[in-house]
């Protein structure tokens, strides 16, 4: 799905050749204001000082710029997920369009596809605690708002196997690995983190989908929901025996 716009402050909207489609990355929907891609896991959402340029970012702003490392085109970082989360990710094509995006950032909807060991004690509800981070760059809560953050997780069950649910996940607030360390502490960890779970080996990747993302577009003001279907590789561990 794309659009043209012809308005004359704004460029008319060309997707680039099908040469220098990014890697790790479908994309679901781009114009001339944002890209959206349903990102791979394994793959970092921006580099960092060890690894510069695989991670989305560098592979859209290549994307973009079809080639052309003179191109003034590049993209903004609008908000993140973890390098071993998959799913819905936005970047927006303007400093201007970034800032809109993230000041309505809460306003947004954000549902996750999460897979948890065990089945939790309650098959709905809702996990509020203040969050900080230790020496260690984990995550982790407690009750004093003054020390930690609020951090805000809906949750339902809407499959259940002998060893694993499958919860469908609302996130109310966006904090630092905040639903893997909320079901963590409740004790039924994200199956396969092996920051704040180490229970198995053999899994082969976080239980942890960025499946729906719903967002007022920064031109059109139109309400647009994009979405990327649950990984194959959930519903194999769910049939385990």
């Amino acid at each position: 799905m794309t659009q043209n716009n012809t308005r004359n402050d704004r460029k008319i909207f060309k997707k680039p050749p099908r040469r220098y489609q990014p890697k790790g990355l479908s994309i679901i929907y781009e114009d001339c204001d944002i890209i959206v891609v349903d990102k791979t896991n394994g793959l970092l959402t921006i580099g960092t000082d060890k690894v510069k340029n695989n991670s989305a970012f560098f592979y859209l702003n290549d994307y973009v710029r079809k080639g052309n490392s003179k191109s003034k085109n590049r993209v903004y970082v609008v908000h993140r997920l973890d390098k071993d989360t998959s799913g819905v990710l936005v970047f927006a094509k303007s400093e201007k369009i970034k800032h809109f995006l993230q000041e309505s950032w809460g306003e947004f909807s954000k549902k996750y596809y999460a897979l948890v060991y065990g089945i939790p004690r309650e098959e709905e509800g809702m996990i509020t605690s203040y969050l900080t981070e230790n020496n260690a760059y984990k995550m982790y809560s407690v009750n004093d708002p003054k020390k930690g953050s609020l951090a805000k997780t809906g949750y339902k069950v809407i499959k259940k196997s002998k060893h694993f649910s499958l919860l469908e996940v609302d996130l109310l607030t966006g904090k630092k690995n905040q639903i893997r360390v909320h079901f963590a502490e409740k004790g039924n960890p994200i199956v396969g983190d092996k920051k704040y779970d180490t229970k198995e080996k053999d899994i082969r990747r976080l239980g942890l989908h960025a499946t729906s993302l719903t967002l007022i577009h920064p031109y059109t003001k139109k309400e647009m929901t994009f979405t990327s279907k649950i990984p194959s590789y959930f519903e194999q561990l769910m049939n385990r025996k």
